[in-house]
C-alpha cells in the first residue's frame, strides 16, 4: 500500500462536520435530531440571487471563468470592500475562492514556509490548525478564558511574537465565542504586526453578524495595517448558501497574485453560476441580510438566557457570529442522561444519544470543558433543544 505523505499525517478530520453528518445519518433513520452543530444559517437564500442562478443556468453560462473570479462580480467585491470596509483597493486585489475556506487556505500557503510560527487566538476555528500544519507551520496557541470574555489580552499577545512567528491568524466576530475587538484594540494588533513585520490574516465572514457595534475591518485602519493584512470573506453566511462555496479575499497585490496561482493549478474557478447569482445578491439583498440578522440577534438573545437558566450551564453573549460557547465542565464527572462524561467529547455524544441535540465538543476549538451551539435554528427549535437537554440534566 503507497505511503502517506508525512505533512498529511497529523491532519485530523473537521470535527464540526463529522458531527453534522452523524445528525443527517440519524434524520435518515427518522429520528428528529436538533441540529446545532454545523453553522448553516437556516434562511432560504435572496430571492434576487435564486433568480439569478436560475436564469444564468436557462443562459447557458456553464462555462470556465478566469481563475480569480468573474472580473464583474471582482469588481463588485471591490467596490463593497472599499465602501462598506473601507479597505482600499481594487478588483485587481481581488480573488473569488471556492468559499472562504479556501482563500484562508491559500493565503497560509502563500505565506507559511515550513516550521514558521502561526498565532491561533484559543478557542479558535477547528481548520486553521490543520491549514497551519498542512503549509509546514506550527501552530502557536495563545489560550484566553472565560473571564476575560474569551479576548486575547494585548501585552500577552505582544509577547508572543517572537521571531520565528510569521504571522497571526485573527477571526471576527469569533466563531466559537463570539468574540470582537475595538477599534483600538484591532489598531493596536495592526501596529505589532507592522512593527514586527507579520502578516495578518483576518477572517471577517462573520462581520454582518456583529451585535453590539459595527464592523471595523482591520485592513481600514492605516496603510501600513493594509499592507501587512489578508481580509478574507464571503457570501456563504450572509446570504445563507454555505454550499455554493463562494468566497474571496483582497490584500496586497504579489500575495493575492501567488493565491491565484495556487488557485489556478488546484481548483480553478469557483462555480460560474454562484458568481453570477453573488453579483445580483450584493446589488439587491441588503434587505434580506439587515432582516436575518435582527432575527439572528433574537436567537442569540434567547438562547444565552435560556442556557444560563439551566442547571449548571454558564454562558456569556457574543457579541457577533451565530454560535454560543458554554461552559459545561459542571456535568464533567457526574451523571447525564445515564451516564457519566469525563469530557465535553462525550458529553456532546450523550446529548447526540439521549436528547437527540448536535453540538460540538470545546476540544475542537482549542479549549476543554465547553460545547459550541449555533443558534441557525428558529426560536421554536431552540426551545425545544433546550428543553430536551434539560429532561436529561442531573439535577
Amino acid at each position: 500500500m503507497p505511503e502517506l505523505a508525512h505533512r498529511v499525517r497529523s491532519i485530523s478530520p473537521s470535527e464540526t462536520l463529522a458531527i453534522a453528518a452523524k445528525a443527517k445519518a440519524l434524520k435518515k433513520q427518522g429520528i428528529d435530531v436538533i441540529s446545532l452543530a454545523a453553522g448553516e444559517p437556516d434562511w432560504d437564500m435572496p430571492y434576487e440571487a435564486r433568480e439569478a442562478a436560475i436564469t444564468a443556468v436557462r443562459e447557458g453560462n456553464t462555462k470556465y471563468t478566469a481563475a480569480s473570479g468573474l472580473p464583474e462580480l471582482k469588481e463588485l467585491v471591490a467596490e463593497k470592500l472599499t465602501n462598506e470596509n473601507k479597505i482600499e483597493t481594487t478588483a485587481q486585489n481581488v480573488i473569488i475562492t471556492t468559499g472562504a475556506k479556501y482563500a484562508l487556505y491559500e493565503a497560509i500557503q502563500a505565506l507559511v514556509n515550513p516550521d514558521d510560527e502561526v498565532i491561533l487566538i484559543a478557542p479558535y476555528w477547528v481548520s486553521y490548525t490543520e491549514m497551519i500544519k498542512m503549509a509546514g507551520g506550527v501552530p502557536k496557541i495563545i489560550q484566553t478564558s472565560e473571564d476575560d470574555g474569551f479576548k486575547v489580552d494585548l501585552d500577552t499577545l505582544e509577547s508572543a511574537i517572537t521571531a520565528r512567528v510569521k504571522g497571526i491568524v485573527l477571526n471576527y466576530p469569533s466563531n466559537p465565542s463570539g468574540v470582537s475587538y475595538s477599534e483600538e484594540e484591532l489598531r493596536r494588533i495592526g501596529e505589532m504586526a507592522v512593527k514586527k513585520d507579520i502578516f495578518i490574516i483576518s477572517d471577517e465572514i462573520y462581520e454582518y453578524f456583529s451585535y453590539e457595534r459595527p464592523h471595523v475591518s482591520i485592513a481600514s485602519l492605516s496603510k501600513k495595517i493594509a499592507e501587512q493584512t489578508i481580509t478574507v470573506n464571503g457570501f456563504s453566511k450572509s446570504y445563507a448558501i454555505p454550499g455554493w462555496r463562494v468566497g474571496y479575499a483582497t490584500g496586497p497585490a504579489d500575495i493575492i497574485s501567488t493565491m491565484n496561482n495556487i488557485q489556478s493549478h488546484s481548483t480553478s474557478n469557483p462555480n460560474t453560476i454562484a458568481q453570477i447569482a453573488m453579483m445580483t445578491a450584493i446589488k439587491e439583498s441588503k434587505k434580506y441580510v439587515d432582516k436575518m440578522i435582527a432575527e439572528f440577534r433574537e436567537r442569540r438573545d434567547f438562547i444565552v438566557d435560556a442556557l444560563n437558566a439551566l442547571h449548571g450551564f454558564r454562558c456569556q453573549k457574543p457579541e457577533g457570529a451565530f454560535y454560543v460557547f458554554p461552559n459545561v465542565q459542571y456535568y464533567l464527572g457526574n451523571e447525564v442522561g445515564g451516564e457519566v462524561p469525563t469530557d465535553a467529547v462525550a458529553f456532546s455524544n450523550i446529548l447526540m444519544d439521549k436528547a437527540h441535540v448536535s453540538v460540538v465538543p470545546g476540544n475542537s476549538f482549542g479549549m476543554q470543558g465547553y460545547i459550541r451551539m449555533s443558534y441557525c435554528e428558529s426560536i421554536p427549535r431552540l426551545k425545544e433543544a433546550i428543553a430536551r437537554i434539560d429532561a436529561i440534566l442531573e439535577k
